[in-house]
């Protein structure tokens, strides 16, 4: 016999609006939307297998990045140990494999859980964003800048010198994560049309070489252990947040799961990864500026979210997502919420790269690359409002950028 939850909740909006149309994220005016308080029953069943399937799925998603991060990391150890051209584009080669997994992730945050959690979360310490690079090494106008070419306030440097480093003095200085690797191995990116060019004799005969090396593997090692913890946390049969979490009433875990999706669909992805760059027509808030990997990161995570509300993760046997749980009380609204996502996720994969080419000050806002953008953050911003109607249809009280 089915079982159904009564869940009232009062569904608030905090809408941030772009120009006069677009409400993507820190572009403009503020809007506030609120819903009236509503009782809604929900198969509690499914609701139940549906944030089953959710924690088992994050489980197998972070696993597949922390597989992907080792493979760099044993790639970073070969180019330190011989350091030449080819082990050079290994160590490339797996940063960038290892991004789409890790940005399929970013789904699971914004609701204080193992990656972004207040006192202990290390987001910040594994994808940061954007960084100051004089604050790593030297860049074009500043030769001897960085933590690397600073041997006074930085006699050894280690994991634990890098992780205390991080965000001090500012948040642009950024010490550690996949950026702070991206750089040491692109270093600055001086081209509109290609990526970073970093010499293979800064790991030579450049000054501090061996400093830089030190650097890389520790940074690298870092990212590692930051990804085992954040794995950790959501092993099955473990006394650990997981268990947390699947023991959360069915409206806590819910709202968790959709403000995961809600705010990185507009307030993230769209606004902070993408309106920025595209209003500001800025290379340095392009998300990975070095690699020239900005649009993959940004498909990545348009298909994170895709795959939370489909109920489909990398390495998991399939199961319940929220589209069938809001199917069961709206079958209209989950497919057109299907739609959106499907949408938002073909507009993203239809920018051209590299992504820096169009935010340079003479690209045409109605030329290719910049129409798709703006789409694409449209798109994005169409689905969050969707998305936020998907809570609501669940009785679920949310509150997104």
């Amino acid at each position: 016999m089915k079982r159904s939850a009564a869940i009232v909740a009062v569904t608030a909006l905090m809408l941030t609006g772009c120009g006069d149309d677009d409400p993507a994220a820190d572009s403009g005016d503020d809007v506030t939307t609120t819903a009236a308080t509503s009782a809604v029953e929900i198969d509690e069943t499914l609701a139940g297998d549906v944030i089953a399937h959710y924690a088992a799925g994050v489980y197998s998603s972070y696993q597949a990045s922390l597989a992907a991060a080792k493979q760099l990391d044993t790639a970073v150890d070969a180019f330190v140990s011989s350091p030449d051209a080819a082990t050079l584009e290994s160590a490339k080669s797996a940063w960038i494999a290892a991004r789409t997994p890790y940005g399929l992730t970013e789904a699971f945050r914004f609701y204080g859980g193992p990656i972004d959690n207040e006192e202990t979360g290390p987001e910040g310490q594994i994808n940061g964003w954007p960084l100051d690079e004089q604050y790593i090494d030297y860049t074009v106008d500043s030769p001897d800048s960085g933590i690397i070419n600073n041997t006074a306030d930085f006699p050894e440097i280690t994991k634990e010198v890098l992780a205390e480093a991080n965000e001090q003095g500012g948040e642009a200085n950024l010490s550690t994560g996949w950026h702070a690797i991206e750089f040491l191995l692109w270093g600055q990116d001086l081209s509109d049309t290609g990526p970073g060019e970093r010499p293979v004799g800064d790991y030579t005969t450049g000054a501090n070489a061996e400093r830089r090396k030190a650097y890389l593997s520790a940074v690298t090692d870092l990212l590692i252990d930051d990804l085992t913890s954040v794995t950790d946390a959501w092993a099955p049969d473990e006394d650990n947040y997981r268990a947390e979490f699947t023991s959360k009433p069915v409206a806590e875990a819910l709202n968790d799961i959709i403000t995961g999706i809600g705010e990185l669909s507009r307030g993230e992805l769209a606004g902070e990864r993408m309106n920025v760059a595209y209003e500001e027509r800025s290379q340095e808030n392009e998300h990975s500026c070095f690699s020239d990997n900005t649009s993959a990161d940004l498909s990545a995570n348009a298909n994170g979210i895709a795959n939370v509300w489909l109920g489909s993760y990398l390495d998991t046997p399939s199961g319940p997502g929220l589209s069938e749980l809001v199917s069961s009380v709206d079958p209209e609204l989950a497919s057109r919420v299907t739609s959106e996502i499907s949408e938002s996720v073909l507009a993203i994969s239809t920018i051209p790269s590299p992504f820096d080419q169009h935010l340079t000050a003479d690209a045409p806002d109605d030329g290719e690359g910049r129409t798709a953008i703006k789409t694409a953050i449209d798109d994005l911003s169409t689905q969050t409002d969707s998305i936020v109607e998907a809570a609501k249809a669940l009785g679920v009280e949310i509150e997104v950028s």
